[in-house]
């Protein structure tokens, strides 16, 4: 079940050139693996997005070190096939192992609590475009599920590409017990994308955690002022209007993108301030939902 790169993979996840009976049974063992994967993960958070470009990779990165640094065993999954962004977020440049007992793939540790797995680090040229469609993309998506040794979790974070397309659909579908963070930005052409999101969630039966206002506001180093680059309050407002929860709003902070770019999330190790005050009670509100 395990390929040495992407277009093993890529090959092995279409049943049309495999005899029936084979594909049956590589099927079959995959949700076997699956379901025991699954089975260990007592808590799955979904993040996505209605578009892109409103930091849904980022705050992914940053509520999987928030968790894993409250002392919760954490795992953190990119399947966002065509743009996977979180392995240079935490800076794995090297190619996942094989275990050589179980042959599962192993994921990368970040910390004793943080393991992260992305299609970044199946690719040998990480400038490479990949070039597929729907089963192919179903196909890693499932093997990031159940042919890595995710082992023991208290969370899952599963980081998707935006929209509505195969990605999210095949998350919902392997883990059918996953529940949605939305993510989004304050302005007008932002909150009417989510709004596709929610009702996605609303189709497919997904319980959504509530809505993520991301980038709500900058103030300025050298004069304090408060300035709203995307507006303000639209989160909230959504959220309220579709009787969902309203997460709270992040700050627009440019050592989020310094530390996005150097490759350790601004969550590791930023002291208080107001974005991470601000992210702290996001995840409260969070793991209230879980614990509560």
């Amino acid at each position: 079940m395990i390929h040495d790169n992407v277009e093993q993979a890529k090959k092995a996840s279409s049943c049309s050139h495999q005899p029936q009976n084979d594909a049956a049974k590589q099927q079959m063992e995959m949700e076997a693996m699956i379901k025991d994967n699954l089975a260990k993960i007592k808590n799955k958070i979904f993040v996505l997005s209605g578009k892109g470009g409103v930091g849904k990779s980022s705050v992914s990165a940053n509520l999987a070190i928030a968790l894993a640094k409250k002392g919760y065993k954490t795992g953190l999954v990119d399947v966002d096939v065509h743009g996977p962004s979180i392995a240079q977020m935490f800076n794995i440049t090297e190619l996942l192992d094989i275990s050589p007992d179980t042959k599962q793939l192993l994921p990368k540790q970040v910390n004793e609590n943080l393991s992260v797995v992305s299609v970044q680090a199946l690719m040998q040229d990480k400038d490479q475009a990949v070039i597929w469609r729907g089963p192919a993309k179903t196909g890693i998506i499932k093997q990031f599920v159940g042919s890595v040794a995710w082992g023991k979790l208290d969370y899952l974070v599963i980081d998707a590409p935006p929209g509505t397309g195969d990605e999210p659909l095949t998350v919902v579908q392997t883990i059918p017990d996953a529940r949605g963070i939305i993510v989004t930005t304050p302005q007008e052409v932002a909150l009417a994308d989510i709004r596709k999101s929610i009702s996605f969630c609303k189709t497919v039966k997904m319980e959504t955690l509530g809505i993520l206002e991301n980038m709500a506001g900058y103030t300025c180093p050298h004069c304090n002022q408060h300035i709203d680059l995307f507006k303000s309050g639209g989160g909230e407002k959504t959220a309220k209007a579709q009787g969902l929860n309203f997460l709270g709003s992040i700050p627009f902070d440019t050592r989020v993108v310094e530390s996005g770019d150097e490759g350790v999330p601004v969550m590791t190790y930023e002291a208080s301030g107001p974005f991470k005050d601000a992210f702290e009670k996001v995840v409260d509100n969070v793991l209230k939902q879980f614990e509560g």
